[in-house]
C-alpha cells in the first residue's frame, strides 16, 4: 500500500503543476526551459569552487595530512574524552559530506553501529554541517567573496556539534 502511494506521488505532483500552468495560461514548456537555463547558469557559476574543493579534499586525504593532524591532536582529544577514531570524521565533515559519510561507514563497519564510536559518529554526522561546501555553493552562487564572520561562526557551530554529540552519547549510552 505504502509503496503504491509513494510511487503515485511524483506523477500527481507533475500533473498538478501542469494543470496549474494550463489554468493560469502559462507556457509550461517555456517556463521549464527558462528554469533549466537558469539552473545551468548557476551550475557553471559555482562549478570552479566545487572542483577546487573536491581536488583539495582528495589531496588532503591522499597526502596523509588527515592522519598526521589526527595524531597531533590526540593529546587534546584524550583530554576531552573524544575517541580518537572520531577525529578524522570531525576534521573532514566541515569540508566534505561524502568523505565524512565514507568515514562513518568505515567506523560503523569496524566498530558496529551500537558501539560508543558508532553512536558518536552517527550523532556527529547529523549534528554538524559541510561548512566549506555550503559556503562555496551558496556564496559562489551569489558572488560573495568576503565571508567576514561566516567561516569562524560556522566552524564554531561545527565544534559545538562535535562536542555536544560526543558528550551526549557518552552521557546517555
Amino acid at each position: 500500500m505504502l509503496s503504491t502511494l509513494s510511487a503515485a506521488v511524483m506523477p500527481v505532483v507533475i500533473l498538478i503543476i501542469l494543470g496549474f500552468g494550463l489554468y493560469r495560461r502559462i507556457d509550461v514548456f517555456d517556463a521549464f526551459l527558462k528554469g533549466a537555463q537558469s539552473g545551468l547558469k548557476t551550475l557553471f557559476g559555482i562549478l570552479p569552487a566545487l572542483v577546487g574543493l573536491i581536488v583539495a579534499i582528495t589531496m588532503f586525504k591522499a597526502s596523509g595530512a588527515l592522519f598526521w593532524i589526527t595524531k597531533i591532536l590526540s593529546p587534546l582529544t584524550t583530554l576531552l574524552h573524544i575517541p580518537p577514531e572520531i577525529m578524522p570524521l570531525a576534521l573532514l565533515r566541515p569540508v566534505s559530506g561524502s568523505g565524512a559519510l565514507a568515514i562513518v561507514n568505515d567506523l560503523l563497519v569496524s566498530n558496529g553501529p551500537d558501539s560508543p564510536v558508532g553512536r558518536i559518529a552517527s550523532v556527529v554526522m547529523g549534528s554538524t554541517e559541510t561548512t566549506f561546501y555550503t559556503l562555496a555553493v551558496y556564496y559562489g552562487a551569489v558572488h560573495i567573496r568576503k565571508t567576514r564572520h561566516t567561516v569562524p561562526a560556522a566552524l564554531l557551530a561545527d565544534l559545538t556539534g562535535l562536542l555536544a554529540g560526543v558528550y551526549i552519547c557518552l552521557l546517555y549510552f
